[in-house]
């Protein structure tokens, strides 16, 4: 059942005619600058990313999570470049206004800053991302340096990092004691310095998000990082409650939605049994193409 505030006001939802402006990364910043919030979630397909773009969420993220929210994987390791560019082009092709952003999946940029040109470009030209996301501070900063020079807008994402979770062994929170915390500020700022547009942080407590946020003109975005951040980002299924798994403490669900899709799907497979279903299509139209 929805949340009971969960209800876009006619203020948010665009109508038909509305002329549409998309959103830009200096948008971002300008947020930032008037102290208004950033409010971004994923979406792995055109369909998804439609509806919430009517929404008036700012930006849209292409997460390297669709290993784990819809291919069934452990962590985001195994998620190609093919895999991030074929979901990040259906993204754009549902997506009006919202800032598209994609993740650049693990190994993509960690070898060489000529491999991440390459696969940024991708991820450009190819998927219609309007920016793209790596993580990691200091040991970045040369690609990220690189990537904006060459004009690709980057998002940066500190704390949790999911594509390291083999080495942080396992997804626990980061920056948890004053000499970690301190590393994070100081890679923020390096990040901020090489000019990515916000960073993403993650899984970390919210004063070290505070101090954070304060240092920076960078707008920063969280996600389980308290609610002082500039920003807040979701993976959309989870905010949904359509992701039948785990779900972080740190989401709150406006929805249930995995319970109204297996109700539904039950209520149909009974009436295909007691042959209730189907009606003849109406028109032509109506003809599945399946």
């Amino acid at each position: 059942m929805a949340h009971e505030d969960a209800g876009p006001s006619a203020a948010v939802v665009r109508k038909e005619d509305e002329v549409v402006t998309p959103v830009r990364t200096r948008d971002l910043k300008e947020k930032k600058r008037r102290g208004e919030k950033i409010a971004m979630l994923t979406a792995y397909d055109a369909n998804m990313a439609r509806l919430l773009d009517r929404a008036g969420v700012d930006a849209l993220l292409v997460g390297d999570s669709i290993g784990m929210v819809m291919l069934g994987y452990k962590n985001t390791v195994p998620v190609t470049l093919e895999a991030m560019i074929h979901h990040t082009a259906a993204v754009a092709r549902g997506t009006e206004r919202a800032l598209v952003v994609a993740d650049m999946p693990f190994l993509t940029y960690q070898v060489t800053v000529a491999d991440a040109v390459r696969n940024a470009g991708r991820l450009l030209q190819e998927g219609g991302a309007a920016a793209v996301k790596l993580e990691g501070g200091r040991a970045v900063i040369d690609v990220v340096k690189r990537l904006v020079d060459v004009g690709v807008p980057v998002m940066g994402h500190l704390g949790l990092l999911p594509q390291s979770v083999h080495q942080a062994g396992g997804f626990v929170r980061q920056a948890t004691n004053p000499r970690d915390a301190d590393a994070l500020l100081v890679d923020a700022l390096a990040l901020e310095e090489a000019g990515v547009f916000s960073i993403v942080l993650e899984a970390i407590p919210s004063d070290v998000a505070r101090t954070v946020t304060a240092e920076l003109t960078t707008p920063t975005i969280g996600i389980g990082a308290g609610p002082d951040c500039d920003g807040q980002v979701l993976v959309s299924h989870d905010m949904l409650g359509l992701f039948d798994g785990y779900v972080p403490s740190f989401v709150k669900q406006y929805a249930r939605l995995n319970e109204t899709v297996v109700a539904a799907a039950q209520a149909y497979v009974e009436d295909v049994k007691a042959g209730r279903y189907a009606r003849p299509a109406a028109t032509v139209a109506d003809v599945p193409t399946a």
